[in-house]
């Protein structure tokens, strides 16, 4: 049993100023966590109460499929540069120079660690297949640090690996972190959605990713609520409406027409009555090759729709892309921003961006087969009509490029989808040959012969199970008197499952019944916190509410009755979403409270 009066709990009556959502601000005020540098925090006593307790369940749960390792934080540069990744990687990994020049880094995942075990140690296929997971600080220069715990630059991940001998066995072990990890999450209160996602700098021929919802989150989520279909919005698709092609004017051919000062999309649909649909929109990059130049690359899509740059770099093979400027869009289209159109470019004829003085031009597949389309006209004030894709002007490659609208068809069901924002939990990927190829590792077959073995990654961000628990806390919180500045934490993850709050302690009886009930709880397995301070019995009321701590039992005027008050905090009775209240007997209170926690 803890007493707050003893306890160094620092709540806050407002947020810093800086702090943007919710989990942020209510980790300061609960006294979570205290900022240090940018993206980079302090666990106090009740977040990393908190911080323990996730980690408990996320190991209790991985070591029924796998074995624990802990890796160095801190890597010989010679281990990266073994996978590809020491470039590939760029400003977003922290390098340093030990006393004799050797460079190193601060892991941000350990792959390349992993792997280099697996080629020194197995050796047949007898050995496989292995699971090895690891809990351990990782390190991201994140040029944008904001929202507390979701976007840092020091941070605990569970980071598991996998090694087969063939793509069934990576099916299995794949499958195996699939169930556990929506174990994992369930058993941390969690409601949460597993969605198609993209492997980006991974690498691999599958992922998928578990978010919760949240306005707090910087992902967008495509998902049909009819056949439950979930897509990052990096990788969603959905099914398009035909659109009604315009009517030719003249022979049929690009006909110049006058559109002043209409360089935006909407303003030209206006200005010529048509729909952004009818409209090719003209957006060009500049790309960043791996051998590091820049290239031209220009994308054609519909006037409403918008470049999946997740996409396009996959596509291009390239590791970074940017808008071009106004001398290279000279150089390219001979026109300016706001005019720009497909008709007379000269298109490379590979995707592959090299340097070849050709732009890669990759034509959204939702233009292909339309005809007699409005594009710019590469003039100032100029627009063309009767443009069609494939004839008027040709392209690289066509591909689906664009990111997918709210309302369009569900790629399986075709009803609308819905968009909404969240927040990444967990990740996990099917990575093949991507890092044991690279970096040499190899095993016998059954017959003998030599093979690589293939492998699966599989991520886990502790603190984010935290602050998107805070997050879908504060959401359900309709409670006019408490949002905006309480949460209540499942009890699982909560750093404590009740406080027991007396409401005088200047009252012997009081006092004598809270360290009572506080004592049957502790001696019954239930993690409680009592509150024996000094205070105002609201002070402890709002502070109880504060720090998220799902019941409180308060201990006050009812105990002449042999009462005391349950305040039930998580919103599971009846549908409710704030506190319910209820007196309760006091021989009860101990024998009712299990039989909370244990349906919770």
């Amino acid at each position: 049993m803890h007493r707050w009066s003893k306890l160094f709990i620092p709540t806050l009556r407002e947020a810093p100023a800086d702090a943007e959502v919710a989990s942020h601000k209510l980790l300061l005020r609960a006294g979570y966590i205290r900022q240090l540098g940018a993206g980079i925090y302090s666990y106090l006593f009740l977040g990393q109460r908190s911080i323990n307790k996730i980690v408990a369940i996320v190991r209790e749960e991985m070591d029924t499929i796998g074995q624990e390792f802990l890796l160095p934080a801190l890597n010989p540069r010679e281990v990266w540069e073994a996978s590809g990744r020491w470039t590939g990687m760029g400003d977003n990994m922290f390098r340093l120079k030990d006393r004799k020049g050797a460079e190193l880094c601060l892991a941000m995942t350990h792959e390349e660690v992993m792997t280099s075990i697996a080629r020194n140690e197995l050796r047949s296929y007898k050995q496989l297949p292995q699971i090895w997971y690891q809990i351990q600080t990782k390190f991201r220069d994140e040029p944008r640090p904001k929202s507390g715990l979701l976007r840092v630059r020091q941070f605990t991940m569970k980071d598991a690996y996998s090694f087969d001998i063939d793509a069934a066995g990576l099916d299995e072990s794949y499958n195996k972190h699939d169930r556990v990890y929506r174990k994992i999450f369930s058993r941390c209160g969690l409601s949460f959605v597993a969605v198609e996602a993209d492997s980006g700098s991974m690498g691999g021929s599958q992922s998928q990713e578990f978010m919760v919802y949240t306005d707090a989150g910087e992902d967008l989520i495509a998902n049909c609520a009819s056949c439950g279909y979930a897509a990052n919005l990096e990788k969603a698709t959905s099914k398009l409406e035909p659109v009604e092609d315009l009517p030719p004017t003249g022979d049929g051919k690009p006909e110049p027409v006058h559109t002043p000062g209409k360089g935006a999309i909407a303003d030209v649909a206006e200005f010529l009555q048509i729909s952004p649909k009818q409209d090719i929109k003209t957006v060009a990059y500049m790309a960043l090759s791996k051998a590091g130049l820049w290239l031209p690359l220009i994308v054609f899509l519909r006037g409403d729709h918008t470049v999946n740059e997740t996409r396009l770099l996959g596509l291009a093979g390239a590791t970074e892309v940017r808008p071009m400027q106004t001398e290279e869009l000279e150089e390219y289209f001979h026109g300016p921003a706001g005019y720009l159109g497909p008709v007379g470019l000269t298109p490379a004829k590979t995707v592959a961006i090299e340097n070849a003085g050709l732009a890669v031009v990759v034509l959204d597949n939702s233009l292909v087969g339309r005809r007699n389309m409005i594009s710019g006209a590469n003039k100032l004030d100029y627009h063309f009509r009767n443009v069609t894709p494939g004839e008027d002007f040709s392209y690289t490659i066509a591909a689906d490029i664009r990111s997918v609208n709210e309302g369009e068809g569900c790629p399986i069901c075709g009803a609308p989808l819905k968009l909404g924002k969240a927040v990444e939990i967990g990740h996990i990927f099917k990575l093949g040959y991507k890092y044991s190829e690279s970096m040499g590792a190899r095993v016998l077959d059954k017959n003998g012969k030599e093979v690589t073995p293939i492998m699966g990654s599989y991520g886990i961000g502790i603190e984010r199970i935290l602050t998107a628990a805070i997050e879908q806390s504060a959401a359900s919180n309709t409670d006019e008197k408490s949002a905006g500045n309480s949460f209540a934490l499942p009890p699982a993850i909560a750093p404590f499952q009740v406080v027991v709050t007396v409401t005088n302690i200047a009252d012997a009886a009081l006092l004598a019944a809270g360290e009572k009930v506080a004592a049957e709880l502790d001696a019954a397995g239930i993690d409680v916190l009592l509150d024996d301070r000094d205070e105002r019995a609201g002070v402890k009321f709002k502070d109880a509410d504060l720090v998220g701590i799902p019941y409180r039992i308060n201990i006050g005027k009812k105990l002449a009755e042999g009462k005391v008050e349950l305040v039930n905090r998580t919103g599971t009775q009846a549908g409710a979403s704030g506190n319910i209240s209820e007196d309760v007997d006091i021989s009860q209170i101990s024998a009712l409270l299990k039989k909370l926690l244990t349906a919770a």
